[in-house]
């Protein structure tokens, strides 16, 4: 069994020297602090001279004006007065002389109410042509009620065209034996241009061309 080493007997080899750890103390945390505080009123100070602005220098005041001063500062200031009104009225007058001026060349001049003429007389007015009716059945023509050497011609042709105006009056009166006899004889022998009862051109024409010239008598 080994024997164990003699404390007391440094062992061999190198020498070991002790080791030092070094840690922060609070104390130097705290003067650190210490010192900030101690600068924060330096720099806040330095700031506030630097956002500072210079205020303007106060007016000085005005000593009122001595007692024989004014009379004259009176005058001065009535003649100002004076020279301002005389400019507004100069001013006021030149702006209204053209608006007058112009004013008066639109006016035009008075001129003497011209008299009326005498109303003229009234043109002497025309009296209106007699107005002859035209006949829808032509010129010449006979309708009952006319009477006349017309109506005695007509009522002697009639009588020579068989069974129309049969036993027929030669009176020359258009009466309304004969308004029928002559719508009979339009009637057989298709005379339409004239009003039926109505002895008119066509009528006529018929009548004369079967009856000849010749058989008046």
């Amino acid at each position: 069994m080994p024997t164990p080493p003699d404390p007391e007997r440094p062992r061999p080899g190198p020498v070991l020297e002790p080791v030092r750890v070094l840690r922060p103390r609070r104390l130097d945390g705290l003067a650190e602090l210490m010192r900030e505080m101690e600068s924060a009123p330096a720099r806040a100070a330095h700031a506030d001279e630097a956002e500072t602005q210079e205020l303007p220098p106060v007016p000085p005041v005005r000593t009122p004006p001595h007692a024989d001063d004014r009379p004259r500062v009176l005058r001065r200031t009535a003649v100002a007065g004076a020279v301002a009104a005389a400019a507004l009225l100069g001013f006021g007058g030149a702006l209204l002389l053209p608006g007058r001026e112009q004013a008066a060349a639109t006016v035009p001049p008075h001129r003497p109410a011209a008299t009326a003429p005498p109303p003229a007389a009234p043109a002497p007015t025309a009296s209106p042509a007699p107005t002859t009716a035209t006949d829808p059945d032509g010129p010449g023509t006979l309708r009952q009620g006319d009477t006349g050497p017309g109506v005695a011609e007509l009522q002697k042709r009639l009588l020579r065209i068989p069974d129309v105006y049969r036993d027929g009056s030669t009176s020359g009166t258009y009466d309304a034996g004969l308004t029928a006899a002559v719508a009979r004889f339009q009637l057989w022998y298709g005379i339409s241009g004239d009003e039926t009862g109505v002895y008119g051109d066509d009528t006529r024409r018929a009548l004369e061309s079967r009856t000849g010239p010749g058989d008046d008598s």
